[in-house]
């Protein structure tokens, strides 16, 4: 029996947490005449800031442009129209067991989110494995963290994006951030580096673009796009050289190290020069800053990992971090930036095609038999590893491939690369389902669309880049005709004869949730409601209720089998796409201040929206003055995929062979138009990062296609 969710009075104000990144700062809701206003707490995450998203998040909660009925198409070729809530799930389930009987379970596939609860990750899981036993099930965070995640289980046995507190990175003496604009993309996390500077820590930009964090830094290496790798091994090559290695803490505490070294030997500071553009000065001044600084940190994010050998790529970094001896010292480390709000707890709990609940492989026999306890089903109906986010994507409405899709949190037309044919591939389904709270891009092609609520009107728990396990405490019900993901879920689970086994009701999910992630790498068993609560939080792993949790990993062992990190020696290779007559420039995308992910919210928040109102294409002067190209000018950005239409604004922020379109647009000005799906082998990342494209100056008789 479906269990209803626990409709608590509505609160004049609520202690929660801002809806968009994985800094997740704190916030206070109120409500009043005047609406609900937002206000900052003193979070550890945050400390009582927040930058222009969070301060207009509440914003959306009345927007006229919200869904509040279910809208179902009467046919194919037919506009969606309004529906009744038992007629939309009907049809929901309708088709799915029309298509399993016509083609199998894996003919339905499951996609999810980063910015999905805890709760509503795992019942996603459950519910792909359990209620429809398919193993086409993965998530948007395959294109956020997928490469760091690997590189950190080959390293060091676990992923978590940061194994520290954030409070760490405040008392650094030296910083690498490598493809990372925490300015932009997380403001509240800049005082961490301003502060660190303060006391006199120096930071390390590795970026193609004098971003608003690289104009903070001691050391901006601006570095060709793609060539992160050569450079970490250049970084490496320049740390055995000259006499930084921590001997002591790589015969303590890793393996490996041998076959490394012969590996970055062939990278000496002239050769890593001539790939990555770097100067050899720069490459000893970083090394130096690093090596001789007390405590010491080297950070990742999407500009070194977004990239087709990104998991190698972190791997690099990661082995520059070991040979210094920063992993697992206090104070130092190697830490991922997640990006999506619930980027880190997404991926432990389901969500990806190859994974258990607590972060457990689908394809272990002893992950598989606890997991299934808890679910109360037999391990052998559980279905093996499904595909990556972007192969299923490929898939969708082929023969072989799934032919109905089930969408929760996430905006593919828009997020995913190659994005034009992703919208074919999505046109040609013979069934899609979308739960959402606007019609976004991906939700207008949908067969039926089902009115979500958002996080203010919601209970559950988010994990943020630290692996700090929050509470999202609701404000108000959601509108009347609005229901929550976990009730959707529920009700669809009970439509196909397994209500009995799933529960809309939040902390039911978490209680289920901490059972099935107990003894797993991500074992959040100890973490209770009321925990979290009175601690600002618990980080994972926390094994039992009388355990602290744990703020720092690996102090005293790796999670490897011989508790050693693991060198992992890796070369570098050229992108996927290099540059050519035809397409000479490189482009490389990402997002800006006022927006997030695909834009699908805050292109619809007005002082957002104004402040940047459509997309636009930074180039270099030189280049500007080459192709005849002015400031406000209509530019179409080419690639060998498809071509966006962007305003030029010239910078020499940028590097003169390379172009930057932010991708939080859809139509004309859609930068996933453009970019490369080719895979990372390992995580299965595509190359978001770096593609060849040529700018076409778009003619007066072309003016009226705009952005």
């Amino acid at each position: 029996m479906v269990q209803a969710a626990d409709h608590l009075a509505p609160a004049l104000e609520a202690a929660t947490h801002c809806p968009y990144c994985a800094l997740q700062c704190g916030m206070v809701l109120r409500r009043g005449e005047a609406g609900v206003t937002v206000q900052p707490r003193n979070f550890p995450t945050n400390r009582g800031g927040l930058c222009q998203k969070g301060w207009t998040s509440a914003e959306l909660l009345t927007s006229a442009e919200r869904l509040t009925t279910p809208l179902a198409r009467p046919r194919k070729d037919a506009d969606l129209e309004p529906v009744s809530w038992a007629e939309a799930l009907d049809r929901v389930a309708a088709e799915i067991r029309r298509i399993r009987a016509a083609h199998g379970p894996d003919a339905v596939a499951v996609f999810g989110g980063g910015g999905l609860t805890n709760e509503k990750a795992y019942t996603l899981g459950k519910f792909a494995r359990v209620a429809l036993g398919t193993a086409n099930i993965d998530y948007n965070g395959r294109f956020c963290m997928s490469s760091a995640a690997a590189a950190g289980i080959r390293a060091f046995g676990v992923d978590r994006g940061l194994p520290f507190p954030l409070a760490d990175i405040a008392e650094a003496d030296a910083i690498l951030l490598a493809g990372s604009n925490v300015a932009e993309t997380m403001p509240p996390f800049m005082r961490y580096l301003t502060e660190a500077k303060r006391r006199g820590g120096a930071l390390i930009v590795v970026d193609p673009r004098h971003t608003p964090t690289a104009q903070q830094a001691t050391l901006h290496l601006r570095v060709t796009p793609g060539t992160d790798l050569a450079l970490a091994n250049g970084l490496l090559h320049l740390a055995i050289t000259e006499g930084y290695l921590d001997k002591d803490y790589i015969a303590r505490r890793t393996t490996g190290f041998e076959e490394v070294r012969r590996v970055v030997a062939e990278y000496w500071p002239e050769r890593t020069e001539r790939i990555t553009g770097v100067p050899v000065a720069q490459q000893r001044e970083a090394v130096r800053l690093l090596a001789e600084a007390e405590r010491a940190m080297i950070l990742t994010a999407r500009g070194a990992e977004q990239q087709s050998k990104g998991t190698d790529t972190v791997s690099a970094l990661i082995n520059l971090a070991l040979a210094l001896g920063l992993p697992g010292t206090p104070g130092s480390g190697y830490g991922c930036l997640t990006g999506q709000g619930n980027g880190q707890g997404g991926r432990e709990h389901g969500q990806k095609a190859d994974q258990l609940p607590g972060y457990r492989r689908i394809d272990d026999p002893a992950a598989r038999a606890h997991v299934a306890r808890v679910w109360g089903v037999d391990p052998d109906s559980l279905p093996g590893p499904g595909v990556s986010a972007y192969e299923l994507l490929d898939a969708l409405g082929t023969p072989a491939g799934p032919k109905a899709l089930l969408l929760f949190g996430s905006n593919l037309v828009v997020s995913a690369p190659h994005a034009r044919h992703v919208e074919e591939r999505v046109r040609s389904l013979e069934f899609l389902a979308v739960a959402d709270v606007v019609l976004s891009e991906t939700a207008r092609l949908a067969d039926v669309v089902l009115p979500a609520a958002q996080w203010a009107e919601e209970e559950g728990t988010m994990t943020n880049l630290e692996g700090r396990v929050l509470r999202r405490r609701r404000l108000h019900e959601p509108p009347p005709g609005v229901r929550t993901d976990l009730e959707i879920i529920a009700a669809l689970a009970a439509r196909l004869g397994h209500g009995a086994r799933f529960s809309a009701e939040p902390r039911a999910v978490f209680e289920e949730l901490r059972r099935a992630s107990a003894g797993g790498p991500a074992d959040y068993s100890g973490i209770t409601y009321e925990r979290i609560e009175a601690e600002d939080g618990v980080f994972w792993p926390c094994p039992a209720e009388d355990h602290p949790g744990t703020p720092r990993m690996f102090l005293d062992r790796f999670a490897t089998p011989d508790g050693r990190a693991r060198f992992v020696p890796v070369e570098h290779r050229e992108v996927a796409e290099d540059l050519d007559a035809a397409h000479p420039l490189y482009l490389t995308t990402g997002r800006v201040l006022h927006h997030y992910q695909s834009g699908a919210q805050t292109r619809r928040v007005k002082p957002l929206l104004d402040a940047v109102p459509e997309p636009f294409v930074q180039l270099h002067p030189d280049v500007a003055e080459r192709l005849g190209i002015a400031e406000d000018d209509l530019v179409r950005v080419v690639s060998r995929r498809g071509e966006a239409t962007a305003r030029a604004r010239i910078t020499d922020t940028i590097r003169d062979d390379t172009v930057f379109l932010p991708f939080h647009w859809g139509g004309a000005g859609r930068a996933n138009s453009v970019t490369n799906p080719a895979l990372d082998p390992t995580s299965r990342m595509p190359e978001f990062k770096v593609c060849a494209v040529r700018l076409e100056k778009l003619e007066q008789a072309d003016a009226g296609v705009a952005p």
